[in-house]
This record gives structure tokens, C-alpha cells and sequence, in this order.
């Protein structure tokens, strides 16, 4: 029997929630060598994305209560994102910090997958 070989497109239903990335800002002295400490972050870019959890870890450290979040998020391929960037998910409000870009898994560019790691202080 022949191997199936049809793949689905990315579902754009699946694609609800929407994310801005940020990058942090660059200030320059009059040299032209960046300062420090680097500036604010700034919106650069917003698309939809899917969000789907992968593990969960509590853990107390100097008296607090520290929640990490490891999740996937499933976005349209992108070339133009890097680690050293972050994302504000406009549902909820939280902020990711990128851990690795995987850029199309199945080699067609459809999709690219970000692992990010959601930080929370439950003081």
C-alpha cells in the first residue's frame, strides 16, 4: 500500500491568538558604539499565532513562589525572527522570552515554531 503522503496546510482557525513581537531598542553614543544599558523594547512587527503548553515547574526560591511556563507558539514562516527578541501575547497580556526559533519543520515553508519561556512571579 502506497505511503499518504498529503499534508495540511496550516489551519489559519487554529491561528487565534495574536502576538507583537519586540526588540530592544539600540541607542548609539556619538561614536557610533552602543550604550548602556540598551533601551527600551519596541513593537517591531504583530501576527497570529497558535499557542500550545508543553511542561510546567514550580520552584521557591528567596521566599517567593516562581512559576515557569515552557510553551510552543505556531506562526506563518518568518525569516526575520531572532532569540534576542521577545513577544507580548495581546490575549492574555504576558510576555514570552524566545528560547529557539525552528524554523519550518517540514521543510515546505509554512510554518515556523517558537520555544518560549513564560515567566511568572506569584509573590
Amino acid at each position: 500500500m502506497q505511503e499518504f503522503k498529503y499534508r495540511p496546510k496550516l489551519n489559519s482557525g487554529k491561528l487565534r491568538r495574536r502576538i507583537t513581537f519586540q526588540l530592544k531598542s539600540r541607542s548609539e553614543d556619538e561614536s557610533g558604539y552602543p550604550t548602556e544599558p540598551l533601551g527600551d523594547w519596541e513593537d517591531v512587527f504583530t501576527v497570529r499565532a497558535s499557542r500550545e503548553p508543553l511542561r510546567g515547574r514550580e520552584f521557591f526560591a528567596a521566599a517567593a513562589a516562581n512559576a515557569e511556563l515552557t510553551l510552543r507558539y505556531k506562526i506563518r514562516y518568518r525569516e526575520d525572527i531572532t532569540p534576542d527578541m521577545r513577544f507580548k501575547d495581546l490575549n492574555n497580556g504576558r510576555i514570552c522570552n524566545i528560547t529557539a526559533v525552528l524554523d519550518d519543520p517540514y521543510g515546505d515553508k509554512t510554518e515556523t515554531h517558537l520555544m518560549v519561556l513564560e515567566e511568572h512571579m506569584n509573590g
